[in-house]
């Protein structure tokens, strides 16, 4: 693999072993083990839009196996300005070991990865975020032990995590379905992908259909970055797609709920329930680093 722009770029078999080092990882975080695996090698993290979880899980990854993270802001970059994405990509290609880029555009990452010569991760763009997807796997795997057979609810917009989401689903054989107001719904690329690798994907308008019988249900906000312009309308057409106790009730009663965070309370989901004991988004972000630091020894580690 030379490049993660999307989930399903993994195999199961790659996808199950990335999870087995970032549990490795996890467990023996802190005794030392792994201080040298990156050492000298540096990693450009691309930011168009704004990150907590994202860029601080990528520099203490790099950190913690020895390597150095640059943050590289948009608006201090040539790039996308007087310089191509191509000739960015191509420069920087001389001076690091990989890329991660957060990013609008899919197709930003898609043309850094076509001209560079190392390593493109994709930290996010507005059709997927494989590397969230690995930190979710990973936590649903040591809250259920399994993953194949689950049974997962996405309640809300059917945004970039929503379409990871679906492709991870059918690489691992957990069942899905997709609640969602109508106008919302996934790309419709992915769910045609989705079913070439397996997975029936059941697209619904009701909330509480979706949420049976689930093992996990996931949401995540209805207005992202980009969306503000319509944020009075969005508020209004998902305002019935709240994970809140009563939907709660309908899941299994050891039902896990997932938040990609920043969450906002009262919308898309109850702070009753996020704080509450049914929600593990901490544990979540926490698998954020020790998923991406088995990412980036998987990816950076041929380049030693």
């Amino acid at each position: 693999m030379t490049h993660l722009l999307s989930i399903s770029d993994l195999k199961y078999e790659e996808l199950t072993q990335l999870l087995d080092m970032a549990s490795e990882l996890k467990e023996k975080r802190g005794m030392g083990a792994d201080a040298d695996l990156l050492k000298n090698m540096s990693l450009g993290m691309i930011f168009e839009k704004a990150s907590t979880r994202t860029r601080v899980s990528f520099e203490v990854a790099m950190t913690e196996l020895g390597g150095h993270a640059l943050y590289l802001n948009t608006e201090d970059l040539q790039l996308g300005r007087s310089e191509t994405i191509c000739d960015t990509a191509q420069v920087l290609s001389r001076y690091i070991h990989a890329i991660t880029a957060r990013v609008y555009s899919h197709e930003t990452v898609q043309e850094l990865a076509r001209c560079a010569d190392i390593p493109v991760i994709n930290a996010l763009s507005d059709l997927e975020h494989p590397c969230q997807l690995l930190a979710d796997l990973l936590t649903i795997r040591e809250q259920k032990s399994i993953l194949d057979g689950l049974r997962i609810a996405w309640i809300g917009d059917g945004n970039n995590v929503c379409n990871s989401l679906i492709l991870a689903s059918a690489i691992v054989g957990m069942e899905l379905v997709v609640a969602c107001p109508a106008g919302y719904e996934p790309n419709s690329y992915i769910l045609a992908q989705a079913r070439d690798l397996g997975c029936d994907v059941t697209i619904t308008h009701d909330p509480t259909k979706a949420a049976e019988g689930a093992d996990v249900l996931y949401t995540d906000v209805w207005v992202s970055m980009g969306d503000e312009e319509e944020e009075e309308k969005r508020l209004q057409d998902l305002a019935g797609f709240q994970i809140n106790t009563g939907l709660l009730e309908h899941a299994k009663p050891d039902c896990i709920v997932l938040h990609c965070l920043p969450a906002h309370r009262g919308q898309e989901i109850t702070g009753e329930v996020l704080d509450g004991p049914h929600s593990v988004v901490l544990d979540q972000a926490e698998n954020r680093l020790h998923a991406q630091k088995a990412l980036l020894l998987w990816m950076m580690g041929n380049e030693r």
